[in-house]
């Protein structure tokens, strides 16, 4: 599997709760598109979330998120590591 990071604008005044939540929205779905959301982060100045992933494609990725209610376009694949 491809491991992925993605972020989201917006997000700004979002309490630790709320990211929470969003979270658990791409968990529940995650499997029908074959992928698993890790960790998510808040830079609460900036209202930017950050999203590490594992799954088969970035679009796989865009699906879930986009079906939980926080769409975004900017996918990263992580294809190095040191």
């Amino acid at each position: 599997m491809a491991r992925f990071m993605d972020i989201h604008d917006g997000f700004q005044g979002v309490s630790e709760q709320q990211l929470s939540e969003a979270h658990n929205a791409d968990l529940a779905i995650e499997a029908e598109e074959g992928v698993h959301f890790e960790r998510a982060w808040l830079d609460q100045e900036s209202g930017k979330v950050f999203c590490l992933s594992t799954g088969p494609s970035k679009e796989a990725v865009m699906r879930v998120h986009d079906r939980a209610g926080h769409p975004t376009a900017e996918v990263y694949e992580l294809s190095v590591e040191v």
